[in-house]
């Protein structure tokens, strides 16, 4: 059974611990869980193995965790807060954090906020496509969460919101949520709040993630950030890969 801490505006938030050493926070990617994202792909069993504790959030409008409705409710500044909330609850003041990409733009802008709370920031599924807005323009979001909303799925014609919705329909999810949530979604931080980033940050993509695209665009931004990519996974596959988490392991180290 998940704990729960609570957020500033009084929203559960669940979160579960497991494992001894240090503590990785985990924030999982939109439409997903903390279940999905990280424990059925194996995160759980691969980061308690090599050594380190983990705390495993379920998101806002996710998971076990409270779904608002509005999307006043949402945005990653609030959602990067929710991190905050759930390491105070764990008796973390530091944590190194691992954001897959919803996860990943919430890792940004909790390190932006709050340098002080993070020991190393690892996103995956966040890359060249992150400056664009490629998904979180009011445009794309619009599209996206009309999509969630639509009785008639046979009108979706956009691919990327046909699988958005196609995720969002599986057994548990609230779609009227997971659709304020991504009305809500923030733009990039800009390149010179990337610059100034102050903490060592890794930037892991699939080399054939169409949604994220390449991950050296975007380490080139921030100073010193390391790029890795994984041969042959896209945006869905990559999170389940075994040298993603090698990856994130031996960057951890």
């Amino acid at each position: 059974m998940p704990e729960f801490a609570r957020a500033a505006d009084g929203v559960e938030l669940a979160f579960e611990r497991h494992g001894e050493g240090p503590a990785i926070v985990l924030v999982h990617g939109f439409g997903s869980s903390r279940m999905q994202n990280w424990k059925s792909t194996g995160w759980y069993g691969g980061l308690a193995a090599a050594g380190f504790s983990l705390v495993a959030m379920d998101c806002r409008g996710h998971g076990d965790s409270g779904k608002p409705h509005d999307e006043k409710a949402y945005g990653h500044d609030r959602m990067a807060q929710d991190v905050v909330a759930v390491m105070q609850a764990a008796g973390l003041a530091q944590a190194l954090i691992l954001g897959y990409s919803m996860g990943g733009f919430i890792g940004l802008r909790l390190l932006a906020a709050h340098p002080e709370r993070v020991v190393k920031l690892a996103i995956a599924g966040v890359g060249e496509t992150y400056p664009q807005d490629r998904i979180t323009s009011p445009q794309a979001r619009a599209l996206l969460a009309d999509a969630l909303l639509t009785q008639d799925k046979d009108s979706i014609t956009d691919p990327r919101a046909r699988m958005f919705r196609a995720f969002a329909d599986q057994p548990g999810k609230d779609r009227l949520a997971l659709a304020a949530c991504m009305r809500a979604m923030s733009s990039h931080l800009p390149r010179e709040s990337l610059s100034k980033l102050e903490r060592p940050v890794l930037v892991v993509n699939g080399s054939e993630d169409e949604t994220a695209g390449r991950p050296e665009p975007l380490a080139e931004a921030i100073a010193g950030a390391r790029a890795v990519t994984i041969p042959g996974r896209d945006h869905m596959t990559a999170v389940g890969d075994k040298h993603t988490r090698q990856a994130v392991i031996d960057f951890f180290r």
